[in-house]
């Protein structure tokens, strides 16, 4: 790939290692209501091993909800994850060569759809942490108990059918129909902490439990909460997910 920087939308950046050993680009996907910026700490890793990267910017959160904006995507999907969905088809097939998709918490959901949309055309593997929900209701209650703090239970309750909806009506039913679509033995590795309070890791399970093709495994980190992994238990995330990269990635000749 061409170092030189090319204008994409999103504000999508390439991030390249000083020294690159491996065919595929890194392609992030940050968590909802996030910047790619919070994803610095794992782009500098990718890219101490050799990986090139790329990060951009997620477009439509709550304030287009506030706004009275309704998400609905261009194939006329109503939600927040299939609005996603297209940007990350979009950027998709605007990057050339190889990726290895590496999403966060629920918009995991959104790269998921994106890849079976384009038949994992050029997505050799995927990379989930603290996500996505196989049971998004709960997973909406848990965002406004613990993240936004509202106190109020009848408000929280009023709330969340609101969210849920607003992400998708499917409620992520629709991502068994989306995996069931991804070629035998796709490798996945998916990273949970057993004290998430958002999405525990028994609702990422149910995600990909019930789809035997794939070759997914799990990363499980019995003391790191929501997206927490990377930042306090560097020891146990780091090594494996370089194993899973480097298993799953081809160098460079």
């Amino acid at each position: 790939m061409d170092k030189k920087q090319q204008e994409l939308p999103f504000d999508g950046e390439f991030f390249f290692a000083r020294e690159k050993k491996f065919e595929e680009l890194i392609f992030f996907v940050h968590f909802f209501e996030g910047s790619k910026r919070q994803l610095l700490r794992h782009i500098k890793l990718v890219n101490s091993w050799g990986f090139d990267a790329f990060a951009f910017q997620l477009q439509g959160d709550h304030k287009d909800l506030r706004s009275l904006k309704l998400p609905i995507s261009a194939k006329g999907g109503f939600g927040l994850k299939h609005v996603y969905a297209d940007q990350i088809e979009t950027l998709l097939n605007l990057i050339p060569g190889k990726k290895i998709i590496f999403s966060f918490s629920n918009p995991s959901a959104s790269a998921i759809e994106a890849m079976a949309r384009r038949n994992c055309t050029d997505t050799v593997a995927l990379v989930c942490d603290s996500g996505p929900s196989g049971h998004f209701l709960p997973s909406a209650y848990n965002l406004y108990t613990h993240e936004y703090k509202i106190s109020p239970l009848p408000l929280r309750l009023a709330l969340t059918p609101v969210l849920s909806l607003s992400w998708s009506p499917f409620l992520h039913k629709d991502l068994h129909k989306d995996l069931e679509t991804f070629p035998a033995g796709f490798p996945i590795l998916s990273i949970r902490g057993w004290k998430d309070l958002l999405i525990p890791p028994e609702h990422i399970d149910a995600v990909f439990e019930p789809h035997t093709q794939l070759d997914w495994s799990k990363l499980s980190l019995p003391e790191a909460g929501h997206l927490t992994g990377l930042r306090d238990f560097k020891s146990e995330y780091a090594p494996a997910l370089e194993r899973f990269l480097k298993r799953v990635a081809y160098p460079c000749s």
